[in-house]
């Protein structure tokens, strides 16, 4: 007897529990149990509340970057710079001397930052020099640093020859100013041939982590990343140069809102769950005012020929509009890393549809 009733009072509470409507738990069987099941007691619907995804200790499964801000911006700038760089390629071999002088002297001040942003990140600069040491090719940032390395030279000598009409005819500036020209278009050249590769490598870079949102959009994030360095590119250019030198400009905004909007919208609808961190919270609002600006630029682009005025707004819409895709494509993965379920569903998802191939 002293052993029943400890059972038995166990037992009317829980159906004292179960008569007032209140949620409990119970064995596999009961009125309600661990599978989340329905249960009707005198005609009351007892329903057990939505799982919540969380792991020991309330911490994440996995670790959040650490990256701040400054990366957000390094994703921006290294694009700009490629862009500008293919801008003022585009100018130089056309004949469009406004298009160059502003390609070249917005890719060097846009590689200036970048290498600036990231030694901030690095801490030290001397880390910087160290990621020089040794190549990696399997290492999308060794990779990455190589190609800021040989980006940044032939983009800066580039820059620096626009300067030659400056110097004075004699003696050792004369020479200086004969000679800068050519080497200019050889150095403007070689950093439009890096530009490719400095535009799409950080979206390389994000795809090869363990961020959810990131990883899975592995296909789209090279893509939007050349296009919107197409679209800030060809923002510098319809910023500064005249209209009638713009044509180049024009087209390099077709091209990279294309791009751009294309691979925007499969981030946002290709990944399942995994699309959700771009399409909502402080992501997705970036991600919609990217696309707006995109929107608006390359409208003012085609409709503003004749416009000197209508085509720097164009421009300033596109350079906004590649902030707006950078950081909001960093901050959908940062908010993917922070929520387990981002981590789990995918998991679960993966093993189930490997079961079902094989059974």
């Amino acid at each position: 007897m002293s052993t029943d009733r400890p059972v038995g009072d166990r037992f009317r509470r829980f159906r004292d529990r179960l008569d007032a409507g209140t949620p409990d738990a119970g064995p596999a069987g009961s009125p309600r149990n661990g599978r989340g099941g329905r249960a009707r007691r005198g005609g009351e619907e007892l329903r057990v509340p939505e799982a919540e995804f969380t792991s020991y200790y309330g911490r994440p499964i996995l670790k959040a970057p650490v990256w701040k801000w400054d990366i957000a911006a390094y994703l921006f700038t290294g694009g700009l710079a490629a862009g500008s760089s293919l801008l003022a390629a585009g100018g130089q071999l056309t004949g469009r001397p406004a298009l160059r002088r502003a390609g070249r002297v917005a890719s060097l001040a846009a590689v200036t930052a970048s290498t600036v942003f990231l030694i901030k990140d690095l801490g030290r600069p001397a880390r910087f020099h160290h990621m020089l040491r040794v190549a990696k090719p399997t290492s999308p940032m060794s990779v990455g640093t190589w190609i800021l390395g040989a980006f940044g030279p032939a983009a800066g000598l580039a820059a620096v020859a626009e300067g030659a009409a400056w110097l004075p005819e004699r003696g050792l500036p004369g020479l200086a100013r004969r000679v800068l020209p050519p080497v200019g278009h050889a150095a403007g050249l070689a950093a439009a041939a890096t530009a490719p590769a400095l535009a799409t490598y950080t979206g390389v870079l994000l795809a090869d982590t363990a961020v959810p949102s990131w990883h899975e959009a592995y296909p789209e994030l090279p893509v939007i990343f050349a296009g919107s360095a197409l679209a800030s590119g060809a923002g510098v250019g319809l910023i500064a140069a005249p209209a009638a030198q713009a044509g180049p400009a024009r087209r390099m905004a077709v091209a990279g809102a294309a791009l751009e909007l294309y691979g925007a919208h499969r981030v946002e609808t290709r990944l399942g769950l995994l699309s959700e961190p771009y399409r909502t919270g402080r992501p997705g609002r970036l991600l919609r005012a990217g696309r707006a600006l995109t929107a608006a630029g390359v409208a003012g682009a085609l409709l503003g020929r004749r416009s000197r005025t209508l085509s720097a707004l164009s421009g300033v819409a596109l350079l906004g509009a590649s902030v707006a895709t950078r950081f909001g494509i960093f901050e959908g993965g940062v908010a993917s890393a922070k929520d387990p379920k981002y981590t789990v569903l995918p998991q679960r998802e993966r093993l189930e549809r490997r079961r079902a191939a094989e059974g």
